[in-house]
């Protein structure tokens, strides 16, 4: 996971369960990718970013800073080739200040064997990325599991607080 970058720290929230969710239907052709049960539809979480440019900047990150899954050997090796190093990489905070690449393994693979230091980016914060979960179980769940991981970081940080009087 990529952590967050240096910036003002804005409080995490705590999600509230919208009981009226609308999964993100896929349409054929669409890019899923699957984040254990959390799938997102990143065909159309890319449109949203494309007609949102402002919200989205493109960020340079370091690729040591990205999780590095070796050689890529499980990714298909004509695409890794075929790859656009220009195109941003799209990052997902899967927890509370924790981004998960969602797209763009292949471009990370083709950025490392080359031997580049930084990756143009996308950062998608939480909750903005939760209308593009495909399924209302996969968005309960990670409702949820972000509520859990907010929960330790705050006992967490209690636990500092008291430490350092």
């Amino acid at each position: 996971m990529v952590p967050s970058p240096s910036e003002p720290l804005q409080q995490p929230a705590k999600l509230r369960l919208n009981r009226r969710f609308q999964a993100c239907a896929a349409k054929p052709g669409d890019e899923l990718y699957p984040n254990g049960i959390f799938e997102f539809n990143v065909t159309r979480l890319l449109a949203f970013i494309r007609a949102h440019a402002e919200r989205f900047p493109i960020e340079l990150v370091e690729l040591t800073e990205m999780p590095d899954f070796g050689p890529g050997e499980h990714l298909n090796e004509a695409a890794i080739l075929a790859s656009d190093l220009s195109r941003p990489i799209l990052l997902a905070e899967i927890t509370p200040g924790r981004y998960n690449v969602i797209d763009g393994h292949h471009r990370l693979a083709r950025a490392r064997r080359e031997g580049l230091r930084r990756m143009p980016v996308h950062r998608v914060r939480c909750p903005e990325h939760l209308a593009f979960l495909t399924s209302a179980r996969a968005y309960e769940k990670y409702v949820e599991y972000w509520n859990f991981k907010l929960a330790l970081l705050q006992r967490s940080a209690r636990r500092v607080r008291l430490r350092n009087g």
